[in-house]
């Protein structure tokens, strides 16, 4: 094709840039050949100009059309090179989050430093079975790819995964090793996935570390194979390390750590059996605290501590071996803080009391003084003599940290040897998929010895690589006939050569290290001597002479030889390990056992130079890895490989952030272009014809299609690409090369314009006279309706001109009469007003002078009361002088007689006692003064305060007094004016009083009607409001229940289920046994066929459950570990149902017993009915000469019913309707009275034979009374006299016989049950001897164990001892329970029928008479002998063709057959046939399920016929829930000597079993179906074309025809519904069985919806909504639409939609969160990610929409869950179906030779 062509105006190319590698330019103008210049412009606007080299006329890479961005494979690009594959990686990357890309054979995995939601167990089980191509790039993928490989090809798998530090390499390869244990089960040990991923915590701990690039990076390579036996599951694994960084252990860079497990051990020093190791913080050591980097964001050492410790334990390390190891560690940590002194530039010391070394020396247990010599010291041995060195101080410290490298290395092999043997596989590997961790390329600034090895490694690899790519090429090439032309790619084999060959860069450093005084610049000038010249990629740097370069296939790196000669020789000094092998440690002499060989062999070297002779001896590092290498690549090579190139996007750890230069160096490094190239250089781009006609069918002519599509796509190309040197047709696809494919897609997107433009023409067209046509009509209709409109309004203006006249004349005539009535108002106010107003001032005169007066009255009495107050007080003050002076002179006169000595003598007599008194009395005095006065102040206080208030309330009163007076001058006016008004308004008031009585009495008697009504209203609504409440609580309960039940019977459903597999995987494991014991002991067989006949009549009631449990616990009694926990939580649970169990059991008894009292209660009415009835009947009999007696009796009847009831009967009432119904009975209750009587007679001639009457005799008579009434030599029509004359001797002879077989049954009967205890006895020794043996053993082991082990294991001994006893004494309870409830039902019944029986006895004295026999009916029994259940169920269950049936009998026949078997059971009173039939019909269907559990035809059948069977247990029960629907036939029928309620839940367990099969073998049908039709095919052809698909795709292009379609899978639906209808099966099971078929369709289609970007587009979306209405109009068909399967079918059609969907604005966003509320936002984002458009007028779906729509969503509380699951069932429900079939009108075909059943 012509360049101009290509780089036309329009066109985008890529443009080299120096920081974005690449940018996107789009030509402005096209190119003309000779152009030097090509004009472009960037994605910002800006214009360049790009120079075109006119020596090489190479122009700028072309871009991929939208279109094919962001593909899944790079390989699908149709150009491809360097700017297009990192363009798609970083759309696919950073736009849609998808970190996976396939590039033909390699995944490329980038990391996204995020975790994301992916490796969940619903993803696995969404790629488990999935072809490589039709699901999303994913590890997983690969994983299941080399999964199937396996077990298709039977050849060995490789999966190799490489890439740089922190490109995320461990973390795939174990997602790898957990796909395949996931979908691969273990054929041993049930463990052994679990231990396989427990190797991974442990290698991480020891082998990982942080660095400067990733924070769990791998410093070591490992190669682990994981065997499978010949069913492709797990038998263990088998790991292979390759070349540890020892020099981690003792120095890491800034920024780093040294290994994991050190910084936990320190993280966990705290913990007690850590103390003796005297650890501390990880910043105190010193090979700890060099990076200066002591914790990892987000990691916890002490919980990866308890994580790794766990691993230990699983993978077998005990708890001493732990400890051992960890101890090591520690001893190595304080190494690395032994402190080296140097006393000389050629000698060193180390102090005797260093801390650091003693403890180092505890913890190896080696002697202190020992070590400390030899790490100061060095031995020189000669052929002679041997000398003793001291060494410097920096020789002893790189000495000191060679032990600890070498100790630790040492330690890591022991660990991987130690998990080999814990994963090593007994049985034979018949195929192995191996996982490759390995490093990638590197280089640093300063690369050394590990990175040599590292990049010869991936040197090797990628050779490998690039052989195995070159080989695919040419197989596909050859496989579709095209000729094949060679393919230049790069070889790196002369790489290689320089580093491998002979004289070579790793043979030169092996004789340099034999070499006495070899070193590094010695070394280096052999390099530059013998490489330099010779070969092409070896080169020395300009500025060294102590470092080269070599040119690998990545890059070129320069090596600096300095280190390079020590690391290679790994030297050690043998003294310290000889100090080690005298440690009294265990572990250290097992860690250096193998040096100790080494060193013996070499001491019988020659005598002349041993240490000549040891160095030649010990294999160099680098020459260790070399062969381990060569190991490798030949395993590799031997396998088919599968490649995972992990790449890191950034150096910052940035989520979700490329960056491109580091990826562009890495996408070099790892060989993804390489294989771009080798793709590019043939016909990279390859299409189906299929393919090819759908997607460019638009670029055809009708003539160019022809019937053969192979044809018509040639026809068409070779008229399209002129050249044919760009396309060729092979036998199945068409190849194109590079470019090719885009130049389709533009030619297919200008016609696809030209036909837009076209209906863009014809639309706009029709757009436009649509438009003029609506106008046109619009203006005609205006106009009409604009001339109506304008005769309507002048109609409109003359009819209100004429309201307007009529309107002023009453407005005007209103205005007067208001006007008129507004003045004579006014006039009359103003005259009333004025009239009141004079009044009122008359009024107030007269109050003022009467106010005047009173006035002057108080004033004058004020003065007079003052005049005489003032006297009063002047007439006291006089008398108060007047005795004061009198007083005075009275005072004069005492105070002389007081002066005269006599007086004074006179008065002092008896003076001293008088003062005390005096002074007592003055107390006394003062005391009650005190009192008086306060007394008195406080009297004073209240008659101030009743003065107060008097004088107020005089006051008051005076004023009350004065306005009385007014008030009555004021009233009287106001009665007289009140008088005039009176008068006035009297006639007034009076009418005014009869209207408002009569209004008042209506609004009362209304009112009272109202409140009436009201009351009854609120009445009404509280009762609504009662019971609406009541209501909702009961519904939200019944809600509430109704879920509980539902999560309830999950529950227990998947319990069974799973209790179910262990079943079957227990059988399994029998079996095998089984066989292994066959196989060994060849003289003694037993088949499984005796074994569970056996187990089967050694059953109980409790049924087949109790079989299996018995057997279970039998097998695993030799396990001496029992899961305490789960132990005790199943004990607690057992105890919680025993009390469910005694309460449903005691509300059982009570319904019971109210059941059988009202049963006896109409059982009397019955019995009364029927002695009428049998009265009735022989009267009728008789003749008409009786009819008196008849009438007799009748009435005598009458009047005992009136006794009894109190109102005689009357037609059509109770007693009488009985005595008509019970009369058809009448015959039967004869033929039982004659039984009885014959019965009677024999008993009259053999009762001195039988003194006593025990059980069996009773039940020997009951089981003969059939060969009794059945003797062919009695006239059944004869006379009773003349029975009694002529067959006396021979019912004497009959008695006689039916004695001897009744005393010949009750001796089997004791043999019996002597058997029976002589194999309970044996039975019960027996497990007392293994118990005792089995407590040998565990006393045996107990005592080899320490005493903590010791404690637990008896403790656990003892645990599961009285565990058992418990159950077997809660079995015996059990048991007892039942059989007491049994009898007493027996009892009760016994007491019915001795009620009846009397009565009956009583009836016949009343009224003997000839009775007449009838010929006896069927009672729906089956007879069948002792022994013949095998027979029964092999010709019913096992050999039984479910076709034949179900096209020619009746459904259900087998349920039917078996159930009258046990009927027949029942009616004998045989429990243990009962058990032996039920047991045996349990194991016989488990059987045929398990065999044939692939046929959904069998599965359905058994299906049907075990709920049949089921329903006939419920019917014929006798519960009164069940009774109702039956008819009184079938009632008649019912079990009567056995509660078979126990066998129902068992019955209903195997029916849930089955139906789990059904629904699994159904899925195993449907899902290669359901993807095909759903998604694949195009139900509505021509929507849109299809894109281009990757290497991964099946080449066959198959015809329309062979395709599966939609009809097919409704088809098959059909078949199921049929198959279901057939089988008689229940319809409410079919419409659950549908639901469940819905939900898989729906789940299946979804998932692979979310793992198929191909898929997500629009028209995909409609073709699901079509397809989806296809299914919904079949449900309306088969009258299903109610079963609940569309509701299922919710979350597919909302994820068509979101497809279909437009998704741009917030509006959108916002309506899409409304309608997918079926889907979780894991979904829809997932959805939204995956559009693809498939023509170029789609858009894809913005970043910015989809966090709108996670922003919205981010609230809503769902399920994290990104996969629907595929393996959920509905919980199953058995609704009770009674059957119509009456059980005696069963006829059994002849075609099942079932001729040993007798009909009874």
């Amino acid at each position: 094709m012509a360049a101009s062509e290509l780089y036309s105006k329009y066109s985008r190319v890529w443009l080299p840039d120096p920081v974005y590698v690449w940018k996107s330019a789009e030509i402005i103008k096209g190119y003309t050949p000779g152009d030097q210049v090509l004009s472009l412009q960037l994605e910002d606007g800006t214009d360049v100009e790009h120079k075109i080299d006119p020596l090489t006329n190479s122009l700028p890479p072309l871009r991929n059309p939208n279109l094919l961005v962001g593909e899944n494979d790079l390989t699908t690009l149709s150009y491809l090179h360097e700017p297009a594959v990192l363009h798609n990686l970083k759309v696919r990357f950073i736009d849609s989050k998808f970190i996976y890309t396939y590039c033909g054979i390699v995944l490329v995995a980038i990391n996204p430093y995020d975790s994301l939601p992916i490796y969940e167990v619903d993803i696995i089980n969404a790629y488990s079975g999935q072809n490589m191509g039709d699901v999303d790039p994913h590890i997983f993928a690969v994983a299941e790819e080399a999964y199937k490989q396996m077990a298709r090809e039977q050849r060995n798998q490789s999966i190799i995964v490489s890439g740089e530090s922190g490109a995320g390499k461990t973390v795939s390869a174990k997602y790898i090793m957990r796909y395949i244990t996931t979908v691969s089960s273990s054929s041993g040990e049930a463990n052994v996935e679990e231990r396989v991923l427990a190797s991974n915590p442990i290698m991480e701990a020891i082998g990982n570390a942080k660095t400067t690039r990733n924070d769990n990076s791998s410093r070591f390579g490992k190669y682990i194979e994981i065997g499978f036996d010949k069913k492709h599951q797990i038998l263990g694994a088998m790991m292979r390390t390759y070349l540890l960084e020892k020099s981690r252990v003792v120095f890491q860079a800034h920024g780093e750590r040294n290994y994991h497990i050190y910084y936990q051990l320190c993280a966990s020093s705290h913990l007690p059996e850590f103390k003796t190791f005297k650890l501390g913080c990880a910043e105190d050591f010193h090979c700890t605290n060099q990076g200066r980097s002591i914790i990892i964001d987000g990691v916890d050492d002490a919980k990866e501590m308890c994580d790794t410790r766990r691993a230990f334990s699983l993978l077998g390390f005990s708890e001493s071996d732990q400890m051992a190891l960890f101890q090591i560690l520690a001893a190595i940590l304080h190494l690395s803080n032994v402190e080296v002194k140097g006393q000389s530039a050629d000698s060193s010391n180390i102090r005797p009391d260093n801390s650091s070394l003693t403890v180092f020396c505890e913890l190896m247990a080696v002697p202190y003084m020992e070590m400390a010599h030899w790490l100061c010291h060095k031995k020189l041995k000669t052929t002679t003599e041997t000398y003793v060195k001291p060494v410097s101080k920096m020789d002893a410290i790189n000495g000191r940290d060679a032990l600890a490298k070498h100790i630790y290395a040492k330690l890591f092999s022991w660990i991987v040897d130690r998990i080999n043997k814990t994963l090593n596989f007994t049985a034979k590997q018949h195929s192995f998929i191996g996982v490759l961790d390995i490093y990638g390329f590197e280089t640093f600034d300063v690369n050394s010895f590990e990175q040599f090895c590292i990049n010869y490694a991936n040197e090797k690899l990628q050779q490998q690589f690039n052989l195995h790519v070159f080989k695919l090429e040419q197989e596909e090439y050859m496989k579709e006939q095209i000729p094949w032309t060679l393919i230049d790619f790069y070889d790196n084999e002369p790489c290689i050569n320089l580093i491998e060959a002979k004289m070579g860069v790793l043979d030169l450093l092996d004789e340099e290290c034999k070499m006495p005084k070899g070193s590094d610049d010695t070394w280096a000038q052999k390099l530059y001597t013998s490489l330099l010249k010779q070969k092409a990629h070896f080169d020395k740097p300009r500025l060294s002479n102590r470092a080269f370069i070599i040119h690998h296939f990545a890059d070129k790196v320069e090596y600096q030889c300095e280190g390079f000669l020590e690391k290679n020789k790994d030297t050690i000094n043998e003294e310290q390990i000889n100090v080690l092998k005298m440690s009294k440690f265990d572990l250290v002499l097992k860690l250096f056992h193998n040096d100790e060989k080494a060193t013996s062999s070499s001491s019988q070297s020659k005598m002349a130079r041993p240490g000549q002779a040891r160095r030649d001896n010990k294999k160099t590092v680098g020459c260790q890895f070399q062969q381990s290498l060569h190991l490798l690549m030949e395993t590799l090579n031997a396998t088919t490989p599968h490649y995972v190139r992990c790449i890191k996007p950034n150096d910052q750890k940035t989520p979700f952030t490329l960056d491109p230069m580091r990826t562009v160096q890495q996408l070099r490094s790892c060989g993804i272009l390489e294989t771009i190239r080798i793709s590019a250089a043939g016909f990279p781009s390859r299409w189906t014809y299929q393919e090819f006609f759908n997607r460019y069918r638009v670029l055809m002519k009708k003539k160019d299609l022809l019937s053969d599509i192979k044809q018509t796509c040639k026809n068409v190309l070779e008229k399209l690409v002129k050249d044919q040197d760009n396309y060729q047709f092979g036998k199945n696809k068409i190849f194109f090369r590079a470019g090719q494919v885009a130049y389709l897609e533009k030619l297919r997107s200008e016609k696809l314009r030209m036909a837009c433009i076209c209906i863009q023409k014809s639309m706009r067209c029709w757009l436009a006279r649509k438009k003029y046509l609506r106008m046109r009509k619009s203006a005609i209709t205006i106009q009409k309706h604009a001339r109506a409109y304008q005769a309507r309004r002048y109609v409109k203006f003359l009819r209100w001109t004429k309201a307007v006249v009529v309107i002023q004349r009453c407005v005007r005539m209103w205005a007067a009469r208001r006007r008129y009535r507004q003045q004579r108002s006014a006039a009359v106010n103003i005259q009333c007003c004025f009239r009141a107003y004079m009044a009122r001032k008359h009024y107030y005169k007269l109050v003022y002078e009467h106010k005047a007066v009173v006035i002057q009255r108080w004033v004058r009495g004020w003065l007079a009361r003052r005049h005489y107050q003032h006297s009063q007080a002047a007439i006291v003050l006089l008398q108060s002088y007047v005795r004061r002076m009198r007083a005075k002179k009275e005072l004069k006169k005492l105070k002389v007689e007081a002066r005269s000595v006599e007086h004074f003598k006179k008065l002092n007599v008896g003076m001293e006692n008088k003062i005390m008194q005096l002074q007592r009395k003055v107390d006394e005095q003062h005391k009650e003064n005190r009192e008086l006065s306060e007394k008195l102040s406080f009297v004073e206080k209240t008659q101030a305060a009743q003065r107060d208030s008097l004088d107020r309330a005089e006051q008051d009163a005076r004023a009350k007094a004065e306005r009385v007076s007014s008030l009555l001058e004021q009233l009287s006016f106001l009665h007289q004016e009140l008088d005039s008004v009176r008068r006035e308004k009297e006639e007034q008031a009076t009418a005014h009083r009869e209207h408002t009585q009569q209004v008042v009495a209506e609004l009362n008697a209304t009112n009272s009607l109202l409140t009436n009504e009201k009351d009854d209203l609120n009445r009404l609504v509280q009762e609504q409001a009662k019971q609406i409440t009541e209501i909702n609580a009961i519904l939200e309960n019944a809600k509430q229940q109704e879920k509980g039940l539902t999560e309830e019977r999950s529950r227990y459903q998947s319990l069974l289920s799973e209790y179910l597999q262990l079943e079957e995987r227990h059988g399994d494991l029998k079996e095998k046994m089984y066989h292994s014991i066959d196989s060994d002991k060849p003289g003694h067989n037993r088949t499984d066929s005796s074994s569970s006949s056996n187990t089967s009549e050694r059953t109980h009631s409790s049924g087949y459950a109790e079989e299996e449990d018995s057997s279970v616990q039998s097998k695993d009694a030799t396990q001496s570990a029992v899961d305490i926990p789960v132990l005790l939580k199943l004990q607690r649970r057992m105890k919680d149902l025993e009390q469910q169990k005694q309460s449903l059991q005691s509300q059982l008894d009570k319904r019971e017993e109210a059941q059988q009292e009202k049963t006896m209660e109409v059982e009397k009415q019955k019995t009364a009915s029927r002695a009428e009835l049998d009265l009735e009947a022989l009267k009728r009999q008789e003749l008409e000469s009786e009819n008196k007696r008849l009438k007799q009796d009748l009435s005598e009847i009458r009047k005992s019913l009136t006794d009894e009831s109190g109102l005689p009967p009357r037609p059509g009432s109770l007693p009488y309707n009985v005595l008509v119904e019970q009369f058809d009975s009448c015959n039967e209750e004869l033929e039982m009275r004659k039984e009885e009587v014959l019965l009677l007679r024999s008993h009259m001639v053999r009762q001195e034979a039988l003194k006593h009457k025990d059980s069996a005799l009773m039940e020997g008579l009951k089981l003969n009374l059939g060969e009794i009434s059945t003797v062919p030599d009695i006239d059944k029509s004869a006379d009773v006299h003349t029975l009694n004359e002529d067959g006396e001797l021979w019912l004497a002879y009959e008695g006689l016989k039916e004695t001897n077989r009744v005393l010949e049954y009750q001796l089997q009967e004791q043999g019996r049950l002597h058997r029976e205890k002589y194999e309970d006895l044996s039975d019960e020794l027996r497990r007392m001897r293994e118990e005792n043996k089995k407590q040998q053993q565990v006393l045996a082991q107990s005592l080899l164990l320490p005493e903590d082990a010791h404690i637990e294991a008896s403790l656990q001994h003892e645990i599961t001892r009285l565990t058992n006893n418990n159950l077997d004494l809660m079995e015996k309870q059990e048991k007892q329970d039942k059989t007491i409830r049994k009898l007493k039902k027996l009892l009760k019944l016994k007491e019915l029928e001795d009620a009846a029986q009397q009565q009956r006895m009583a009836s016949k004295v009343v009224s003997p008479a000839h009775i007449t026999r009838k010929e006896k009916g069927f009672q729906g029994m089956l007879e069948y002998k002792h022994g013949d259940e095998s027979v029964l169920l092999k010709r019913v269950v096992v050999e039984l063709k479910p076709r034949g049936v179900a096209v020619n009998l009746i459904p259900g026949l087998p349920a039917y057959i078996i159930f009258m078997c046990l009927r027949y059971a029942d009616y004998a009173d045989d429990e243990v046939r009962a058990s032996t039939l039920l047991n045996s019909t349990i194991i016989s269907i488990k059987g045929v399920i398990k065999r044939r559990g692939e046929d959904f035809e069998t599965v359905s059948f058994w299906l049907a016929n075990t709920c049949r069977f089921l329903h006939c247990l419920k019917q014929y029960s006798g519960e009164t829930i069940f009774t109702g629907h039956n008819t009184p036939r079938q009632n008649e029928h019912c079990l009567s000597s056995f509660d078979l309620s126990p066998y129902q839940q068992v019955f209903g367990d195997l029916a849930i079993q089955i139906y789990h099969q059904l629904i699994k073998c159904m899925e195993e049908i449907l899902q290669p179906l359901i993807v095909a039709g759903m998604l694949e095919y195009e139900t509505i052809h021509g929507v849109l074309g299809s894109k281009p698909t990757g290497l991964r795709k099946s080449s066959a292009s198959f015809p329309e025809e062979e395709a599966i379609t939609m009809e097919t899978l409704l088809q098959q639906l059909s078949l199921f519904h049929t198959t279901m209808s057939q089988h008689g099966m229940d319809p409410d099971l079919i419409k659950q069985v549908v639901r469940q078929q819905f939900y898989i369709i729906c789940a299946i289609t979804l998932n692979q919806l979310l793992l198929r970007k191909d898929m997500c587009c629009w028209s995909k979306g409609l073709q699901i909504r079509y397809k989806v209405w296809q299914l919904e109009e079949w449900l309306a068909e088969k009258e299903l639409s109610d079963c609940g399967a569309k509701e299922t079918l919710e979350p597919l059609v909302q994820a068509a939609q979101l497809l279909q969907i437009k998704k741009k604005t917030e509006a959108d966003a916002q309506a899409i969160c409304s309608m997918c509320s079926a889907l979780t936002t894991a979904q829809i984002v997932k959805v939204l990610n995956l559009y693809t458009p498939v023509i170029e007028f789609e858009e894809r779906v913005s970043q910015t929409f989809i966090r709108t729509i996670q922003a919205l969503l981010k609230d809503r509380v769902e399920s994290p869950m990104l996969m629907m699951d595929v393996k959920n069932i509905f919980p199953i429900t058995l609704p009770f179906t009674p059957s119509p079939v009456a059980l005696e009108t069963i006829q059994i075909p002849a075609s099942l030779k079932l001729g040993f059943l007798t009909r009874v």
